[in-house]
């Protein structure tokens, strides 16, 4: 996000009415919450007190011979200070309690509700920037929670308070000192509106930054290879310039702030006990009572000169809920847990294509794939080729309905897949990709991925039909072996193994295969093929071919060029006719 759009950002009413839903989280630990507000009530209160009975203190002082009073308005004093300290323990520890469980419960929900949201939704936003969201914000609002919304109230009950107990205690001096006050709150106000501004400035600067590590981290290999390590730093360095530069910022008007405030203050002070001291001098006011006045409007400044911070850290939590919100309200795909299929539910693994097109949501006036029309029967082998950009791999998305189609519709044994439930319909379909994920875990976990029950006996026995077996068991370690991150710690041969394993546990009726040989050597491309002829028997199997050689066999061949299908037949039909596929077939075996 842009610095400018992050400077006129506003918050608006309907932004203020979504914050409320974070109460849905907190609704569960009401009465502890309930009961925080009420010792924070009884701390505050406590506060109020102390000033008065110094007053009192005072005026005692002045009498003779009332040591008794002195010594029970000492007792009080005493009491006051524990209570305060018992108030503040337990309004603190159930602060922090219901903190720590609400955000549990918001740390899940959000990620839950990340995981379940569509690919078009992945397509335009980084990685860096979501964990941000789950990471840093929701760590903004712990700290709302604990600490600045408890801070918020408790100031409010002793400017009002503290107000209310000095009009008690002298009216026209009140409304001397809230002649003054008017002015510094407004100026407070000024200020705190541009502090609010650079602190979210700061924070989506911080996102950016997050973002720049961990991409540069994902990719280092990539970033070792082309040597670009200064590259890096120096794109980091600007960005966390760029965060230094506003909390210098940011900093020069806090001082300034807080020298306004100082100024205020103390400015205030001085009319407050000049007015005082007249007012002490006609009878109208006595010397404890000017004395417990004093400390109410040291207080009420003090507490005027604090809100400024707690307010910016308001306003941290409110842009911070509402980024976490705006996620919240995509809309997920509709995903289910499944324990056990009906019947009704097996696919046969017969799919049709009617009239099918699509373009992206990101590039809508492009067409990928333009009235595609073919039927594959169950159990048989399909190759999709064609150059690059041709639309194979939409295909394939589609068919997983990562995506939704333009127009036209997909059948599945000749029902439209809209019909049949989103988790239904990709537990019964496995992919082997091209580039290979593997999680950063062990090789069992890895394997496992594919049905996450699964028995070590079953795990093993998928790893040996992918010909995975053989390296797995010459590790010390065997499938309590780590991978690394991204599988890095395995060689391209096993890693293709590893996923193939995992295609095998899930035992899928639909099998998506991006062919990846290519990039292997010899003994490997021998291994890996092998285990995808095993995986490919009594099961529908869809392959993007990159190498022809290796799709002679197949029932249909699909060649697409720009988003079409214009031939389709086996390799024998397609080699007879002075098309493309042929083409491509005899610059491959020229090469």
């Amino acid at each position: 996000m842009a610095d400018d759009d992050i400077l006129k950002r506003k918050i608006t009413l309907p932004g203020l009415r979504r914050l409320f839903k974070l109460y849905h989280y907190i609704k569960p630990y009401r009465w502890e919450y309930g009961l925080g507000l009420i010792f924070l009530l009884g701390s505050s209160g406590a506060s109020l007190i102390f000033p008065k009975l110094l007053g009192e203190l005072v005026d005692y002082g002045n009498k003779s011979g009332l040591g008794a009073e002195i010594n029970r308005i000492a007792l009080i004093l005493i009491l006051v200070l524990i209570a305060q300290s018992v108030f503040s323990y337990f309004r603190i520890f159930l602060f922090v309690r219901v903190a720590e469980k609400t955000l549990a419960d918001l740390r899940q929900s959000a990620f839950n509700h990340l995981i379940r949201l569509p690919m078009k939704f992945f397509q335009h936003r980084r990685v860096g920037e979501l964990n941000s969201r789950i990471s840093s914000d929701i760590t903004l609002l712990q700290d709302a929670l604990t600490t600045t919304l408890a801070e918020f109230i408790r100031q409010i009950i002793i400017i009002v308070g503290g107000i209310s107990l000095m009009m008690v205690t002298s009216l026209k001096l009140t409304l001397f000192m809230l002649m003054i006050l008017p002015v510094i709150m407004i100026l407070a106000g000024i200020f705190g509106r541009y502090i609010r501004k650079l602190s979210k400035l700061a924070q989506a600067q911080v996102a950016d930054s997050n973002t720049i590590v961990e991409e540069t981290l994902q990719g280092i290999q990539s970033v070792k290879a082309f040597t670009n390590e200064f590259f890096e730093m120096a794109r980091y360095r600007v960005k966390t310039m760029d965060i230094a530069q506003t909390g210098i910022r940011n900093g020069k008007l806090r001082g300034a702030f807080s020298s306004f405030i100082i100024l205020g203050l103390f400015g205030a002070m001085v009319a407050v006990i000049w007015k005082g001291s007249t007012l002490l001098a006609t009878g109208e006011i006595a010397t404890g009572e000017l004395f417990s006045f004093v400390i109410y409007t040291v207080f009420i400044g003090g507490t005027i000169g604090g809100m400024a911070d707690v307010f910016a850290r308001v306003q941290k939590f409110i842009g911070a809920t509402e980024d976490l919100l705006e996620i919240f309200n995509e809309v997920p795909e509709p995903v289910e847990e499944l324990k056990n299929l009906l019947p009704e539910q097996i696919l046969h693994g017969g799919i049709r294509f009617e009239q099918l097109s699509f373009s992206y949501p990101t590039r809508s006036d492009f067409q990928v794939l333009n009235n595609i029309e073919v039927e594959i029967k169950p159990d048989s082998l399909v190759a999709l080729v064609g150059p690059s950009g041709a639309g194979k791999s939409t295909m394939v998305a589609l068919l997983l309905r990562l995506y939704e189609p333009t127009m036209g519709r997909i059948l599945f044994d000749g029902t439209d897949n809209q019909v049949i439930p989103l988790s239904v319909l990709r537990s019964q379909m496995a992919i082997v990709p091209q580039d290979i994920f593997l999680f950063g875990g062990t090789i069992r976990e890895n394997i496992a991925y594919g049905k996450t029950d699964a028995s070590d006996t079953l795990i093993e026995e998928a790893a040996q039909k992918a010909n995975a077996w053989e390296f797995i068991s010459k590790f010390p370690e065997g499938l309590e072996t780590l991978v690394g991150e991204r599988g890095t710690q395995l060689s391209g041969g096993q890693r293709q193994r590893i996923a193939i394993a995992r295609a095998v546990l899930k035992n899928p009726k639909i099998l998506i295969l991006d062919e990846a040989t290519s990039s292997l050597d010899s003994e490997s491309e021998r291994l890996v093929q092998d285990a995808l002829e095993k995986l490919m028997k009594g099961r529908t199997s869809i392959v993007i071919a990159h190498r022809l050689s290796t799709i002679r066999q197949a029932d249909q061949i699909l060649v697409l060029d720009h988003g079409r299908i214009v031939e389709q037949g086996t390799h024998e039909e397609l080699l007879k006719d002075n098309g493309l596929y042929r083409n491509l077939s005899e610059l491959q075996f020229a090469g």
